[in-house]
């Protein structure tokens, strides 16, 4: 299965900051929306870095309550990993897992289509696990 094919259909809205935005502000929308990251855009329809939660502990640890007076940009992972619609879910769970992190942009022409997490792709995983084994258990049924 391909991200598009993963993505279709979504109308979620994607949460997005500036870098110029503080860094409360983002933290804000984070809590506000019970996630875990935010793509930072960079005014053209593409991805800066992201904001997450790991950079807000990584942050904290490093400026202490200043944190909360600088801006996005001053703490963002960059540059970003993207994927793109073509892509298969497989690979892109592979490139999370190996390179340790939870979140992907999806590109196509330069724009961010959808923001994936290592949520999505493992619930992917499993309802394909699941259609297997039923599957499966039809097969050996009918036999």
């Amino acid at each position: 299965m391909t991200i598009a094919r993963l993505i279709a259909g979504r109308s979620d809205t994607v949460w997005t900051v500036h870098a110029d935005d503080s860094v409360a502000d983002a933290i804000a929308l984070l809590a506000e929306r019970r996630i875990g990251a935010l793509p930072v855009t960079d005014g053209d329809g593409g991805v800066a870095g992201i904001f997450s939660e790991r950079d807000v502990l990584y942050s904290l640890r490093r400026l202490g309550a200043d944190l909360l007076t600088r801006k996005v940009g001053d703490v963002m992972t960059s540059p970003v990993v993207t994927v793109s619609p073509d892509q298969s879910a497989l690979d892109a769970l592979a490139l999370m897992t190996k390179r340790r992190f939870r979140h992907l942009p999806v590109m196509d022409g330069g724009k961010m289509v959808a923001f994936i997490s290592i949520g999505d792709l493992v619930k992917f995983r499993i309802e394909r696990i699941e259609a297997d084994a039923e599957a499966m258990r039809d097969y050996i049924q009918s036999a």
